[in-house]
C-alpha cells in the first residue's frame, strides 16, 4: 500500500485541531478566527508537546489560496454603488479614521526604532479594524438592529476597500527604491486604471453570459464558474503588477452586481470557510512563544495604541461626519481591534521579504488581545458618554455636536455646472480608458498575427489593424464628444445666459480633440502620413462618428446594456425585500429606520394573526411588508398570519428594534427531547369476537381522532392490502394494519382487550 501524501496527513492534522479548537471557543463564545490561529499554534513546531505540521510550504500554498477565496467573498459583499450612494459622511469617517492610525503607527514604529518599511506595514495593520469580529460581536450583543451598527458597517466597507487600495500600493512601494511621493501617485493611477476597466468589461459581459447560460447552472457548475472567474482573474492580476488577492476582490465586486450574486455567495461560503480555516490556521503556526517574550513591551504599548487610538480618532472621525457626541464615541469605541487584514497585509509583507520575522507573531498577538476586548470597549462607550456629559461644559457637548465638515443631506441648491462637469469628466475617463485598452490589445496582438497573415506586404497589415481599431473605439469615442451635450444641466445652462455659451462650446471643443487624438495616435504609428494629414483625419474621422445615425444607435444600445446589468441586482433586491425602500432615508431625521426580520422556522408566532401578535402594541414597531417566498405583501392586514422563513420589514426606533429581535429569538419552541419515542410504528391487528371495534364504522372507531393512530388497509390475502372505506364496520375475522406512535398503538391494543 502506498503511504499518504504528506500535504494530506498535514491537512488532517490542522483540520481535526481546528475543529476541536473552534467547538471549544464556540462555547465560550469567542470568535472563529482566535480558534484557528490558537489551533495553529498547536499544530506548528513551536508547541513541542504535539504532532506538528511537517510540509509549511505546502500548507502555506493553501494559506495563498484562502486569502484569495476571502478576498473574493469579500469582493462578493461589496458594492460600488453602495460606496457611491452612502455620500461624504463614510468617506470622512474612514479617511479621519485610517489617517491618523497610520500616522499613529509610524510614530510607534519609530520610536521602536524598526525600519521604515517595518513602520510602514505596521501603520497599514493598525489602521484597519475587523468586519468579521465586530460584525460577530454586534450579533451577540444584539446590537446589529442599532443605528450606529450601520453606521460602523458602512465604514468598515471603506476600509476593506481602502486596505486593498493599501495592498497594492505597499506592494509597489515595497519593489521599488524609495516609498517617494511620485511612485504613490502611480500606483493610485494604475490602480485606478484597471479597476475602472476590469469593473467596466466585467459589468458589460459576466451578467449577459450568467444569464444566457442560467438554465443550464446548477449550484455545481455555478461554484466551478465563479471559482474560476475568480482564480482568472488572480492571474491577470498578477500579470499587470498586482497582488492576486486584489484581483480576486476585484472580480468578486464585479460578480456581486449580477442577479446570481446571492447564489455564489452561497455555493462559495463553504470553499471559503474551509480555506479561510487553513490561512488564520497558518498565521497562528507563526506565532513563536520566544519571540512574545521578547517583544512584551512593544506588544502591550500597541495594544494601548490601538485601544486608545481607535476611540480618540474614530470617535473624531465620526464627529466630523455629522454624528453626534454619543453616536461617535458608540462606532468609535466598536472598532477598537484589528483583524484579519492585518494579517494579510503581513504575510505579504513576509512574502516580498521586506519586513522582519518579529512583526508576524506580534501584530497576531496584538489582534488576539483587542478582539478578547471588543465586547467591553463595546459596552463602555455609553459610561464614557455619560462621564463626559456631566464634566464637559454645556457649550463644549453642543459645539461637539454639531462639529461637521460634511454636507448636510440634501441641503446646498443645485449647483449645474458641476453636475455637467463632472459628469463629463467621468465619461471622458471611462471612454478613453477603453480606448487605450482597445489600442493596446489591437496593437500587441492584432498587428503581429496580420504581420504573419500578410508577410509580403505590411502596409496592408498596419492598414487593415489601423480600420479594425478605429472601428472598435467608434461607440466610445461617438460617446465620448456627444454624451451629456442634451442633458438637463447642458440645456438649463445654455437657456439661462448667454455668456454660457462660449464655455459651453469649449467643453465640447475639448472632448472633440481629446477623441481625435486617439485616432490621430493610431493613424500616425501604423502609416507614414505626414502630421496635417493625419491630424485631418482624425477630425474627419470623429465628424463622420457624430454624424453617423447607426453609431448613434449602437452607442446607446451599449449604454443601455450596461446599466441594465449593473442595475439588475438592485431591481432582484426591491422585489425580493434584500433591499430598503427609497422613503428610508427621511425617516432617520425623526430617530426611526427601516429594518428586516426573519422569523425562524421554529418560532411559536407561526400560524398566529399580526392581531394576535400585536408588534405594536408591544413592541412600537409597524410591519409594512412581508416578503415569502417570491410574493411581496406591502401593508398586511391585522388577519395577515406569519409562516416559516417570512421576512417582515419593519419601522421602529433603535430600542423598539432590539425588542423585538431579542424576542424573535427568544419565543421559539422548545426542543423536543423525546423524539426518539415519537417514532411511527406498523401494527398488525385481529378483529375478535369480543373486540370493541366489532360491529363499528371506521369512522365511529375513534382509531383517528381518539387514539392519534391511522389505519392502512385491510389484509386480503398475503401480498394485498385494500383501502377501508369511512362507513364499513369492523367484521369478525378482520386483519387490519395500523400505523401510529408506540404509546397510541399501546393503548388502542388494551381497548381490544
Amino acid at each position: 500500500m502506498s503511504e499518504i501524501p504528506t500535504l494530506v496527513n498535514d491537512l488532517a492534522l490542522i483540520l481535526v485541531v481546528a475543529g476541536v479548537v473552534t467547538i471549544l471557543f464556540k462555547r465560550l463564545k469567542q470568535p472563529l478566527v482566535l480558534g484557528y490561529i490558537v489551533a495553529g499554534f498547536v499544530v506548528s513546531p513551536h508547541m513541542p508537546y504535539t504532532m506538528s505540521v511537517m510540509d509549511k510550504a505546502n500548507v502555506q500554498t493553501w494559506a495563498d489560496i484562502g486569502v484569495i477565496f476571502l478576498l473574493f467573498s469579500l469582493g462578493l459583499d461589496f458594492s460600488f454603488k453602495k460606496i457611491l450612494k452612502m455620500g461624504a459622511a463614510p468617506v470622512i469617517a474612514a479617511m479621519t479614521i485610517i489617517f491618523c492610525m497610520m500616522l499613529l503607527g509610524i510614530t510607534v514604529g519609530k520610536a521602536f526604532g524598526w525600519s521604515q518599511m517595518n513602520c510602514l506595514f505596521l501603520a497599514g495593520m493598525l489602521a484597519m479594524s475587523s468586519t468579521t469580529i465586530i460584525y460577530k460581536a454586534f450579533d451577540d450583543m444584539g446590537l446589529r438592529q442599532q443605528q450606529f451598527a450601520g453606521l460602523v458597517m458602512s465604514v468598515l466597507i471603506l476600509e476593506d476597500i481602502l486596505a486593498i487600495v493599501m495592498m497594492v500600493m505597499l506592494s509597489s512601494v515595497a519593489q521599488g527604491s524609495s516609498p517617494d511621493g511620485g511612485e504613490m501617485l502611480g500606483s493610485v493611477m494604475r490602480i485606478a486604471f484597471f479597476l475602472i476597466l476590469w469593473f467596466v468589461v466585467g459589468i458589460s459581459v459576466l451578467p449577459m453570459f450568467l444569464r444566457s447560460v442560467r438554465k443550464l447552472i446548477t449550484e455545481e457548475t455555478l461554484l466551478v464558474v465563479a471559482l474560476g472567474l475568480c482564480c482568472l482573474m488572480a492571474v491577470v492580476s498578477t500579470h499587470v503588477g498586482f497582488s492576486s488577492a486584489f484581483g480576486a476582490f476585484v472580480m468578486g465586486s464585479i460578480l456581486a452586481e449580477t442577479i446570481e450574486a446571492e447564489n455564489i455567495i452561497k455555493v462559495v461560503e463553504p470553499v471559503k470557510n474551509l480555506f479561510g480555516a487553513v490561512f488564520f490556521v497558518s498565521v497562528g503556526m507563526l506565532v513563536d512563544p520566544a519571540i512574545l517574550v521578547s517583544y512584551a513591551m512593544p506588544i502591550a504599548i500597541l495594544v494601548v495604541t490601538i485601544v486608545a487610538g481607535q476611540c480618540l480618532f474614530g470617535s473624531v472621525g465620526y464627529l466630523l461626519s455629522g454624528q453626534t457626541l454619543r453616536t461617535a464615541m458608540k462606532c468609535g469605541f466598536s472598532m477598537a481591534q484589528i483583524g484579519e487584514f492585518a494579517f494579510i497585509i503581513a504575510s505579504l509583507g513576509l512574502s516580498l521579504g521586506v519586513i522582519d520575522n518579529f512583526l508576524y507573531p506580534v501584530v497576531v498577538t496584538v489582534s488576539v488581545i483587542t478582539t478578547f476586548l471588543t465586547p467591553y470597549m463595546i459596552r463602555a462607550a455609553e459610561p464614557c458618554y455619560s462621564f463626559l456629559d456631566r464634566h464637559l461644559p454645556r457649550k463644549a457637548i453642543l459645539f461637539l455636536n454639531n462639529i461637521t465638515i460634511a454636507q448636510p443631506s440634501g441641503a446646498g441648491t443645485r449647483n449645474n455646472w458641476k453636475s455637467l462637469l463632472l459628469q463629463m469628466t467621468v465619461n471622458i475617463v471611462i471612454y478613453s480608458i477603453l480606448s487605450i485598452t482597445v489600442i493596446a490589445l489591437m496593437l500587441s496582438f492584432f498587428l503581429p498575427f496580420a504581420i504573419h497573415l500578410l508577410p509580403q506586404w505590411p502596409w496592408a497589415a498596419n492598414t487593415l489593424c489601423a480600420l479594425l481599431t478605429i472601428l472598435a473605439m467608434s461607440p466610445f469615442l461617438r460617446a465620448m464628444v456627444v454624451k451629456k451635450n442634451h442633458s438637463e444641466e447642458f440645456k438649463a445652462l445654455w437657456a439661462e445666459s448667454r455668456l454660457n455659451h462660449l464655455p459651453l462650446m469649449f467643453t465640447i471643443l475639448v472632448r472633440v480633440v481629446i477623441a481625435s487624438s486617439f485616432v490621430f495616435y493610431v493613424v500616425n504609428y501604423l502609416s507614414r502620413f505626414g502630421t496635417a494629414l493625419a491630424v485631418a483625419i482624425a477630425i474627419s474621422v470623429i465628424t463622420l462618428f457624430v454624424l453617423s445615425r447607426g453609431l448613434k444607435r449602437r452607442s446607446i444600445m451599449l449604454e443601455r446594456m450596461f446599466m441594465q446589468n449593473l442595475r439588475s441586482r438592485d431591481i432582484d433586491a426591491q422585489m425580493r425585500g434584500r433591499k430598503r425602500p427609497l422613503y428610508a432615508g427621511h425617516l432617520l431625521d425623526r430617530n426611526i429606520h427601516i429594518s428586516f426580520v426573519d422569523v425562524p422556522a421554529d418560532s411559536n408566532w407561526i400560524g398566529r394573526s399580526l392581531q394576535d401578535l400585536a408588534f405594536r402594541q408591544r413592541f412600537g414597531v409597524h410591519v409594512c411588508s412581508i416578503f415569502r417566498a417570491n410574493r411581496r405583501i406591502n401593508i398586511p392586514t391585522a388577519d395577515e398570519q406569519l409562516f416559516p422563513y417570512d421576512r417582515l420589514q419593519v419601522i421602529g426606533d433603535d430600542s423598539q428594534l432590539s425588542k423585538l429581535a431579542e424576542a424573535m429569538k427568544s419565543e421559539v419552541n422548545d426542543l423536543e427531547l423525546d423524539i426518539r419515542n415519537r417514532e411511527m410504528k406498523l401494527r398488525q391487528m385481529v378483529i375478535n369476537g369480543t373486540s370493541p371495534l366489532l360491529g363499528v364504522s371506521l369512522r365511529d372507531s375513534g382509531i383517528r381522532d381518539r387514539h392519534k393512530c391511522m389505519v392502512i388497509g385491510l389484509e386480503e390475502g398475503k401480498e394485498r392490502l385494500s383501502p377501508i372505506a369511512p362507513a364499513r364496520k369492523f367484521r369478525k375475522g378482520d386483519i387490519v394494519w395500523i400505523v401510529g406512535e408506540e404509546e397510541n398503538l399501546k393503548e388502542l391494543e388494551d381497548m381490544k382487550e
